[in-house]
């Protein structure tokens, strides 16, 4: 059993120590927030055994002899600093998404839990929805044909943020996803905004925060998605979509029936262009919380050094790592160029590992 503290208890950070607290490999020591009235309802929230210190300072957690692995859920700013004096420590560390927001740390961060022969997993959590790995499984299977576009919305009145914009919020989740069905990154990005909510006058909102944002990104094959992010739509929809010569394969989170493939294509008759071999088709996927398996994948991490030797060997980083981390903060920051930039399109940058 590893003994593990969570550091930041909002909205995540709760989620995250609900999961550890009945993860039979699991035994929650410490939880850490500024905040010490937040730290009082939780303990009565859960029923907090007494043995578990309740911290408003990170450093007294990092102190604690039997302590052996962190789950950071704070803002991403504090992110380099709390995972930098945890690796230092000799913990292990599962750190909410970002890594980071600066590539160069990320690349630091991954390097030194090398050289500690330390694991540094990112809660990519949409990386362990059942849904998200059965698609793969037929995307990558062949079954909807040659890959054309994919497409994706993520909208919903709020939670506005105040640290980042709704390109930093929002888009990481389906360029997670895009890059883990097509087994590449993208090459090109390009992304354009619009800003409504003013930056002044609202607390902690740094200057102009894009409310709506237009992403597109290429891939080497010429494969190119289409992400709309807005927090300002009262049309929630969470839906990710990939289009191919035989047929569409949809991701909608706020459906009852979430996996849909869609088979049809076009066949040339008279001149004309028919749609045949058209059919629908909802694709059970297994049941689970998507979190409890990212806790799952840590804990075997832990335990059978899975990412130590995979990293060591040179080979490709599994799914979630530190190095995964870092590529989706290189696409995002060279987004927020193009974004910055008014849109013009911007290459890649490849982390080392």
């Amino acid at each position: 059993m590893t003994n593990i503290a969570v550091i930041g208890i909002g909205r995540w950070g709760v989620h995250l120590l609900r999961n550890f607290l009945a993860h039979p490999l699991f035994n929650v020591v410490a939880i850490c927030d500024p905040n010490l009235e937040r730290l009082t309802a939780v303990q009565q929230q859960f029923h907090l055994d007494k043995k578990v210190i309740l911290a408003t300072d990170y450093q007294t957690v990092y102190e604690l002899p039997e302590l052996q692995a962190v789950a950071i859920a704070t803002p991403a700013t504090t992110h380099y600093l709390l995972i930098t004096a945890a690796l230092k420590q000799g913990y292990h560390v599962l750190a909410e998404k970002p890594l980071t927001l600066d590539p160069r740390e990320c690349r630091e961060l991954c390097q030194l839990a090398e050289q500690q022969r330390l694991i540094l997993m990112v809660d990519h959590t949409y990386l362990f929805h059942p849904a998200v790995e059965r698609a793969q499984a037929v995307i990558q299977g062949g079954q909807l044909g040659d890959l054309r576009y994919g497409y994706s919305t993520r909208t919903n009145l709020g939670p506005v943020r105040q640290d980042v914009d709704a390109l930093w919020d929002l888009a990481i989740h389906d360029i997670a996803i895009f890059n883990t069905w097509l087994g590449h990154k993208p090459m090109q990005v390009q992304a354009k905004g619009r800003v409504w909510l003013p930056g002044t006058g609202i607390e902690g909102r740094q200057g102009e925060l894009a409310d709506l944002v237009w992403v597109t990104l290429t891939y080497p094959d010429g494969f190119q998605a289409f992400i709309h992010l807005c927090w300002l739509n009262p049309d929630k929809q969470r839906r990710i979509g990939v289009v191919g010569s035989l047929g569409s394969l949809i991701f909608d989170e706020m459906s009852k029936a979430p996996l849909t493939l869609i088979n049809g294509e076009l066949e040339p008759i008279d001149s004309q262009y028919i749609p045949v071999h058209q059919s629908r088709e909802v694709l059970e996927i297994e049941i689970g919380e998507p979190l409890q398996r990212v806790c799952d994948r840590f804990a075997a991490a832990l335990r059978a050094d899975r990412f130590g030797n995979c990293i060591h060997n040179n080979t490709p980083p599994e799914i979630s790592s530190g190095w995964v981390g870092t590529e989706l903060v290189e696409i995002l920051t060279a987004l927020s160029a193009s974004l910055k930039d008014g849109g013009t399109p911007k290459a890649v940058e490849s982390p080392v590992s």
